[in-house]
């Protein structure tokens, strides 16, 4: 149902540092570019992430209760991905672990501040 999830930045070239890095390690890379976005997916047939600066020109801003999740297939995974992007300067929002039965995730915070969670059913 999800085509594409867009997060804003202030910096575009933190946000691909961030984004090439972290998103390799679950394969994704860039399927998309222009100056004020970069889009990064698996497939053009499957759900993919982008950064862009605001098009009213304004500073991009956190929302409130917005959250991107990020599905992979493994706990392993999790804490892999969980962990970089700590490594590559995101804050802890929730370690990685179980929430509940059948839930593992782990939340973080992008160098923007936007709030991400990389998650499995076990």
């Amino acid at each position: 149902m999800i085509g594409y999830v867009t997060l804003g930045t202030n910096d575009i070239k933190r946000s691909a540092a961030f984004y090439d890095k972290l998103l390799a390690e679950i394969g994704a890379k860039r399927m998309m570019e222009q100056e004020t976005f970069i889009v990064w997916g698996n497939s053009p047939t499957q759900a993919a992430l982008s950064v862009t600066k605001p098009f009213d020109g304004k500073a991009a801003t956190i929302g409130n209760g917005v959250m991107v999740a990020l599905v992979v297939k493994e706990p392993a995974q999790v804490d892999k991905l969980y962990k970089k992007a700590l490594e590559l300067g995101a804050q802890d929002e929730g370690a990685a672990g179980p929430r509940g039965e059948g839930f593992y995730a782990g939340y973080f915070r992008d160098p923007d501040g936007n709030k991400l969670n990389v998650f499995c059913m076990t």
